[in-house]
């Protein structure tokens, strides 16, 4: 847990409102209670919300003008937005009082100022590439601990020793928004493609947020260069100099940078080995994933055949392209995590004879751009919120689709469909969830959505019954 002690006592009335009572919001109320605090308001819209934030330590009320006027700051959650589609009415008061508004990884950067810090974001693969980066350090003589937007709050992170310790941040667009003076020693930018449009309103503005983290200087910025959103960043980052810039790519040859081309990992034009046959690191974008978390370990002074080592042994993550099981060889897959239609195709590209467990709450664009998949998909089970949408654009293309509903029904007739057509040319497929949306019209979280397909799946049988 992180004594967030040094920033309430840089606070007049040690009096703060948190606004937004998830599992960030809870953690925050916690933090302040134990530091001391005076008085910590807390709301939510949400009575769940509102009863586990009393529970944590707020006394709940609406954060209306009176109770903001008391308050040193407004800390909110994550999710809570803050411009788009509309700023949520408490931002707007704190906004007019000029009451400062923050999220936890500010307090945590003002209560630890002079730790060694790695921040990492992007559209995809931030989840891999944080928990590679830690894996990596925790194996190559530093002591790495992780939190963020990987689930664990930034205030209940427990602290590693700082002697040769390292904090590893996986931060997101809506995290990045709140943090003022927060800087990183290694700032990490993986890949820009449009998501989260309805709370930024526009590409450039969440292309913006997500460059701001390489604001301040620091040791080095690494930055994937095969979009043309990050192409722009980068020049931006040489013209500055602020940093030492480490351009990471899997499509072009870079003599001052990390490639990954074919799986080759080359550093400034030198072989330092194959990221192939991993089979936790399975396709191009995880060739991307391992160059990154290579550049922010050789900036660290790390050597590449402890890297290199380390990448070979890394275990994967539960829900991002992870086989929960081989059924007279169908394999399972669950690829909870894939919330964007990015996401997803990075899992449709890496295999075929695909019975496609797709759908819940949609992002903008839809499923477009998956289309150059469609040889590799078998048949569509559809569920959730976007159902009807997903439809439409699969008949566009020709796809054989079921509407399922529920991701039972969906994996039921997922397994009965590819344990009978097994014996088809090209193998017998792998029944894949890879949703391209996010969880919240069924579950709480895409953790919760992989844990129920993989609970469903270990359940089973081994004949290829149902």
């Amino acid at each position: 847990m992180i004594d967030v002690t040094p920033y309430l006592q840089t606070l007049d009335r040690k009096t703060i409102a948190v606004l937004g009572l998830g599992a960030s919001g809870q953690s925050t109320v916690k933090a302040f209670k134990r530091a001391g605090a005076k008085a910590i308001y807390g709301w939510d819209d949400n009575e769940d919300g509102r009863q586990k934030g009393e529970k944590a330590g707020a006394q709940i009320t609406e954060l209306t003008k009176d109770i903001l006027t008391r308050c040193d700051a407004l800390v909110v959650a994550p999710g809570v937005p803050l411009n788009h589609p509309v700023p949520h009415s408490a931002v707007e008061r704190a906004r007019a009082l000029d009451v400062p508004i923050l999220g936890d990884v500010e307090i945590f950067y003002r209560s630890n100022p002079d730790r060694t810090l790695i921040a990492l974001t992007g559209t995809n693969g931030k989840s891999t590439t944080t928990t590679l980066i830690t894996h990596i350090l925790n194996n190559c003589g530093k002591k790495a601990s992780l939190a963020g937007n990987i689930g664990l709050p930034v205030l209940d992170m427990k602290l590693p020793p700082k002697k040769d310790g390292v904090v590893v941040l996986e931060l997101s667009s809506f995290q990045l928004d709140l943090c003022s003076t927060f800087k990183a020693d290694i700032a990490v930018v993986l890949n820009l493609t449009p998501d989260h449009i309805d709370r930024h309103g526009s590409i450039a503005e969440y292309a913006m947020i997500k460059e701001s983290i390489f604001k301040g200087d620091g040791t080095a910025a690494v930055i994937g260069v095969d979009d043309e959103y990050c192409t722009a960043i980068y020049n931006r980052l040489k013209e500055s100099a602020e940093r030492k810039v480490i351009p990471v790519s899997i499509q072009k040859e870079l003599e001052d940078g990390i490639t990954a081309i074919g799986g080759k990992l080359v550093d400034e034009g030198h072989e330092i080995g194959t990221l192939n046959n991993i089979t936790k690191l399975h396709g191009a974008h995880n060739k991307q994933n391992a160059a990154a978390a290579y550049g922010v370990a050789r900036a660290l002074g790390i050597e590449s055949a402890c890297i290199l080592d380390a990448i070979k042994t890394y275990p994967g993550l539960p829900h991002r392209q992870y086989p929960v099981r081989v059924i007279n060889g169908v394999s399972y897959i669950n690829d909870s995590k894939a919330t964007n239609a990015e996401a997803a195709g990075k899992a449709l590209a890496c295999n075929h004879n695909i019975y496609w467990i797709v759908g819940g709450k949609a992002k903008e664009g839809g499923l477009s751009g998956l289309e150059i998949y469609k040889d590799s998909i078998k048949h569509a089970f559809l569920i959730g919120e976007a159902s009807d949408d997903f439809a439409r654009w699969l008949d566009q293309y020709g796809l054989d689709y079921t509407k399922s509903g529920t991701l039972e029904k969906a994996l039921r007739a997922a397994h009965e469909m590819a344990q009978d057509q097994r014996g088809q040319p090209g193998g017998a497929g792998c029944v894949l969830l890879s949703p391209a949306c996010a969880s919240y019209d069924q579950f709480k979280s895409f953790e919760e959505r992989g844990d129920v397909f993989t609970s469903l799946v270990d359940g089973l049988p081994e004949d290829g019954g149902t």
